[in-house]
């Protein structure tokens, strides 16, 4: 698996190990299919609902020079990189994963994507809630492990992430991330409980 960088100025991004891609038209067709999904929209309508509302522009395709299939720019919006994506259910994971940030954003009026602990218990959340680390998706990453695989992926992608981060070495990102596991791991909103 490639390591992750951000898109542009991204403060979360999903990793991918695809090159290649798809074009930028090819891939806004592709977000466009995942808006009707059942848990796009969901998580949409509660963003509007937490006064974050989004337009159109909102969600873009772009060609990304670093190896992420996507981020969430706090201020901007969501990016999907086209060239490090092929199929539907890569663009939408991106989609529900962005989503998530960006309604911890909304819903948090003091996070800062630059504190390690904000950003790490974003990432815990995206990933727990997302289904990033659905058993299929770590088979397919070629992780294969029966027991625990979910909170070993999530913790793994998360320190992934939180690194990422110009504000945060190793250390603290591990810190971080360790220090709001708990809560975090357990925070399902908007959901009733982890899809």
């Amino acid at each position: 698996m490639a390591a992750e960088t951000t898109a542009g100025d991204s403060k979360s991004a999903v990793p991918t190990a695809r090159n290649g891609g798809m074009s930028l038209n090819e891939c806004e067709d592709m977000i466009r299919r995942s808006l009707r999904t059942p848990m796009v929209k969901f998580l949409k309508e509660n963003l509007e609902k937490s006064g974050c509302s989004i337009g159109s522009n909102f969600i873009k395709a772009v060609h990304c020079k670093e190896a992420t299939a996507g981020g969430y720019l706090p201020g901007e919006g969501i990016r999907v990189c086209s060239n490090h994506l092929q199929l539907q259910d890569e663009v939408t994971q991106v989609v529900i994963h962005e989503l998530i940030h960006a309604y911890d954003e909304c819903r948090a009026a003091n996070l800062k994507w630059s504190n390690c602990a904000h950003h790490a218990c974003s990432e815990i959340r995206a990933g727990h809630l997302s289904g990033d680390c659905h058993f299929k998706r770590e088979l397919l990453r070629g992780y294969f492990k029966l027991r625990g695989h979910e909170q070993d992926c999530i913790r793994r992608r998360v320190m992934m992430s939180v690194t990422a981060n110009p504000y945060c070495s190793e250390a603290a990102a591990k810190d971080a991330m360790e220090a709001v596991w708990d809560v975090c791991y357990n925070d399902t909103k908007p959901f009733d409980r982890a899809p």
